[in-house]
């Protein structure tokens, strides 16, 4: 029989430069709605010093600041912390996350954000190659226009050789994503160029525990398969990945939750587990052990 999805860990509150003025409380009371019972919010932190005037920046109270100024960050905390509290007695578990950028050269500006704030959950993700935001609409021409299927390959599986490598990730996020514009220009031959590329990136992946997620958000961009696909959902699991999460990657109040439920049933295709985490710890959701159990217990009484 299957379960239904009662996680969403990648939810963008009102933080994010490019999400909607949704605040994380409200988030929570439509989790509440939607049947939902742990999710995380991860807010971007983009840091390539190349793009400082164009994405370097999050929100505090309606205005974009520097993302460096980590006053952002307390308030951030603040708001997760009220929530836990205030939705508790729901059990609905609200979780801090983060998801990052990554860039080569960042790695000491990712390492004092993850080192001095008490993430549960720090996502990484590659949004640029070359500085180009290629999971923009705007951005993305800039880049695929110019270049050959061989480069991109080139390109991004390099960088996602580094960013795993780093292993400052608890999980790599939709980790297809040149599929999403790069699909406009290659068509049909960008959904193979990670055939050779991906596997030994995937057995680092397993060997550091890391996490892959199933990105629900291709769905409504109009792609036929979530972020990734079910070809590579299985070269994951074939090369030892065993933690998958799920996420939306909301944006907006009405992306929270999408197609979860079609992405706990792709894991359980592939007889693969979703997973949550509690201080960068993760845990099989629904948790499966009584040592398991207890330490959810430690958790609601901290």
């Amino acid at each position: 029989m299957l379960k239904l999805a009662r996680t969403d860990y990648h939810i963008h509150p009102d933080f994010s430069i490019d999400a909607s003025p949704v605040r994380v409380k409200d988030y929570c009371y439509r989790a509440l709605e939607l049947g939902l019972k742990d999710i995380c919010f991860t807010t971007h932190v983009e840091l390539d010093p190349v793009r400082k005037k164009i994405d370097n920046f999050a929100v505090l109270n309606g205005e974009k600041i520097s993302v460096f100024n980590h006053t952002w960050l307390d308030k951030y905390f603040d708001d997760i912390i009220q929530a836990q509290r205030e939705f508790k007695e729901d059990n609905l578990r609200v979780k801090a996350g983060i998801e990052v950028g990554y860039c080569m050269g960042c790695e000491k500006e990712i390492e004092e954000i993850v080192d001095d704030y008490p993430f549960d959950f720090v996502l990484g993700a590659i949004h640029c190659l070359e500085h180009i935001a290629i999971s923009s609409m705007k951005e993305s021409p800039n880049y695929f226009q110019s270049r050959s299927l061989s480069q991109v390959r080139t390109d991004y599986f390099s960088t996602l050789k580094e960013a795993v490598a780093t292993g400052l990730f608890d999980a790599i996020a939709h980790i297809d994503i040149y599929q999403r514009y790069g699909l406009r220009y290659f068509g049909s031959k960008i959904l193979k160029i990670h055939r050779g590329a991906i596997e030994p990136i995937f057995e680092e992946m397993a060997r550091r525990k890391m996490g892959l997620e199933i990105n629900t958000s291709s769905l409504r961009r109009g792609l036929n398969e979530f972020h990734p696909s079910r070809e590579i959902v299985a070269l994951a699991a074939q090369s030892g990945v065993k933690l998958f999460t799920i996420g939306s990657d909301a944006h907006s109040l009405e992306q929270l939750g999408d197609y979860l439920d079609e992405a706990q049933a792709l894991l359980e295709g592939f007889n693969l587990v979703n997973y949550v985490f509690s201080h960068r710890r993760a845990i099989p959701y629904p948790a499966k052990s009584t040592h398991n159990r207890d330490d959810r217990k430690k958790e609601d009484m901290m």
